[in-house]
């Protein structure tokens, strides 16, 4: 199973990035040149996605006039006049996708080691049978440029456990693949997307893939500038 459609979660405020995200949307900063959204498209692209959902809300009117003119992927936009959270907002468009899809955030940059398109194993470790979603886990003590927190564990058969301590071996990259059905019975409100992966791992059925390239998780300006300054 190969996902060719994706989500990409572009309509938080990026407060912690101020001023960066004075007159911007966070997905919208640069990172070695390039707006982090457009590192997420590129990274799908290459994983043979061909349509792409981005949920909208802050300063949205930037982040349209950017997409527009992007065809590969195609690009959906989801606008939200009221923001949903990272469950609510992906629930808003669920009506685009019918098998497992990829979700990914707009505000972080993910780079594959040159041994492993990370998308493309997720793809090819996925399965629907024993699986409503796959995380991509970033190991804690590769994270030299940014700050890690220890979000997850994996149990002897590759399930992800939350580790609530924050002392885990890996970080969720925010990457994932996940089964429409998960969001059958969710609220037709704003509502947290962690309620969705602590039910998964409740029910046995949340797995995690560790990614061999580095990821950066952009927090705060010296996040930014801590990856900027990077070769």
């Amino acid at each position: 199973m190969t996902p060719d459609k994706a989500f990409i979660l572009a309509a938080g405020f990026g407060t912690r990035l101020r001023p960066h995200t004075n007159d911007k949307p966070k997905p919208m900063v640069k990172v070695h040149g390039k707006p982090m959204i457009d590192h997420a498209l590129d990274q799908l692209e290459s994983a043979n996605v061909k349509t792409c959902i981005v949920n909208t809300h802050y300063k949205a009117d930037i982040l349209h006039d950017h997409l527009k003119d992007r065809t590969s992927p195609e690009i959906i936009i989801s606008h939200e006049p009221d923001i949903l959270d990272t469950g609510g907002g992906i629930k808003n468009a669920i009506h685009h996708f019918t098998e497992p899809f990829y979700v990914v955030s707009g505000d972080s940059v993910c780079e594959d080691d040159p041994d492993q398109n990370a998308l493309k194993a997720m793809a090819e470790m996925w399965d629907s049978n024993t699986m409503d979603i796959l995380l991509l886990l970033q190991p804690v003590n590769t994270m030299a440029l940014t700050h890690g927190v220890g979000d997850y564990d994996l149990d002897d058969q590759g399930r992800a456990v939350r580790s609530l301590d924050k002392d885990g071996k890996y970080m969720w990259t925010s990457i994932r693949i996940n089964h429409p059905a998960i969001f059958e019975n969710t609220p037709d409100q704003p509502f947290s997307y962690l309620q969705l992966l602590d039910k998964a791992q409740e029910n046995g059925r949340l797995y995690g893939m560790v990614h061999k390239g580095t990821w950066h998780h952009i927090s705060t300006p010296d996040d930014l500038k801590a990856v900027n300054e990077s070769t």
